[in-house]
């Protein structure tokens, strides 16, 4: 099977939960993927519930979810310091392709994306291209991020009247 073209930026669906054209920052730096949520609450049965704030802008879009906890773990963060996380399942689609897989919950609201794509999502089915975003978007607008340098203008020569 080949392997699906993405950017460094692309919009997922997480169809068991509802959610659609999720923002999530491929990061083939990162293990695992994490997951912008709000409100944890541990429930009985090895369960949690949380909610997932789909857009920055509108806090009143979001989607209350109870899932079964996969593993708690120590994760490192991008910068250094170590977080106990709870990790769920869940599927994720990314243009054809669609996959279970296990994300970390954590508070990323300080980050411009809500979900963050790690290698053990990406591996197998996903090539990166890091100068595209939005490679799968439905609407057909991926971009190319531009790296064009400013030309000089050569002087023109006054001309004579």
């Amino acid at each position: 099977m080949e392997k699906v073209l993405v950017g460094w930026n692309e919009f997922v669906d997480l169809p068991d939960w509802g959610i659609r054209r999720l923002g999530a920052k491929v990061d083939t730096g990162a293990r695992s993927s994490a997951l912008h949520v709000e409100d944890l609450e541990v429930l009985p049965r090895g369960r949690i519930r949380f909610r997932v704030v789909v857009h920055r802008e509108h806090r009143d879009r979001h989607v209350v979810v109870v899932a079964r906890i996969t593993r708690r773990a120590r994760v490192r963060s991008s910068n250094g310091q170590f977080d106990n996380r709870f990790f769920v399942k869940t599927t994720l689609k990314l243009g054809p392709i669609e996959k279970e897989i296990e994300v970390s919950l954590v508070d990323r609201g300080s980050m411009i994306h809500r979900m963050l794509l790690g290698r053990t999502a990406l591996e197998g089915d996903f090539v990166v291209d890091v100068s595209r975003r939005h490679v799968q978007d439905p609407s057909g607008r991926g971009r190319k991020r531009s790296r064009k340098r400013p030309t000089k203008l050569a002087k023109k020569a006054p001309r004579k009247t």
